[in-house]
């Protein structure tokens, strides 16, 4: 009787509490400079990154639920935007860094669409989620009035709401 007790709470849990991962891509480049990170509400729905002509990253935005944060670096050299549709989520993350600063950067989203700035240049880096299922929550790292040194991504569920086809962030 105990077992079938236990058995019947065991269940219960697991269907009470949704299954939620998190994993953490550590960060790549040299760091030095001032800490970032893109924590916001809403979820990731946009990002915008600028390159100085023919070198480095120099800043980066995210655009989380409707408002745009602060500019992270430096709005030197052109920008690139990618906004993300309704049910796309940015996938995975790879690029290139050096000793000095992060070089490219290349966003891949669930869709197969992909924001491409930066050099092919220097030692590559690739991150993505651990789980499947699983979205860019957040971005990390550490940043000079030159542009990006560092950067760390955060991976996190998405989450369907029963009710609409809107996803709870």
């Amino acid at each position: 009787m105990f077992s079938l007790l236990f058995f019947a709470v065991l269940c219960a849990s697991c269907l009470a509490a949704p299954d939620e991962h998190y994993s953490f891509s550590p960060p790549v480049g040299p760091g030095g400079g001032t800490s970032f990170s893109t924590a916001g509400d809403g979820g990731i729905r946009g990002i915008r990154v600028w390159e100085s002509i023919n070198a480095y990253i120099t800043g980066l935005q995210v655009r989380n639920g409707f408002s745009w944060s602060n500019v992270i670096g430096h709005t030197l050299g052109s920008s690139q935007e990618l906004e993300l549709c309704d049910d796309e989520y940015i996938i995975q993350i790879s690029g290139k860094y050096s000793t000095s600063y992060i070089y490219q950067l290349i966003f891949v989203t669930s869709t197969g669409r992909s924001l491409i700035v930066g050099q092919p240049t220097h030692t590559s880096f690739n991150f993505c989620p651990i789980h499947c299922g699983c979205e860019l929550k957040m971005l990390s790292g550490r940043y000079t009035t030159s542009g990006i040194k560092s950067l760390g991504a955060h991976w996190g569920s998405w989450m369907i709401s029963t009710n609409t086809s809107v996803h709870d962030y």
